[in-house]
């Protein structure tokens, strides 16, 4: 199954999405329907870290008063776990291949999935 998380209230995650013919993808918003622990185990088999899936971006980090530098990939883990806003986004996820986040690298793969899609 292709699954998407995002956050609707995101214009970065509207703006990657609406290029994308997502008619035969689940798509799961984040705040209304949080991740959970067998959700993120299938991220983390595609990407082997949670830190990969983590934003350092979060507001939740000021607010917490983390250390990023301290942290664990049990923290990571378990921080994304706890709030929405933790989970990098947006996270395309196929069978076969995860696509996180909104750096140019993570896009410019996932065009190319979509390009050789249709």
């Amino acid at each position: 199954m292709k699954k998407v998380y995002y956050l609707k209230t995101c214009s970065t995650n509207k703006k990657i999405m609406s290029g994308k013919d997502l008619s035969d993808w689940m798509l799961r918003e984040l705040k209304s329907l949080p991740i959970t622990e067998e959700e993120l185990e299938v991220l983390y088999a595609h990407t082997g870290s949670y830190e990969a899936l983590f934003s350092k971006k979060s507001t939740q980090i000021k607010q917490r008063g983390i250390d990023l530098k301290s942290l664990k990939e049990e923290d990571f883990r378990r921080l994304i776990l706890e709030h929405y806003s933790f989970l990098k986004r947006p996270v395309f996820v196929t069978d076969r291949e995860c696509f996180v986040g909104n750096d140019k690298g993570a896009l410019e793969r996932l065009d190319r999935y979509f390009d050789s899609e249709s």
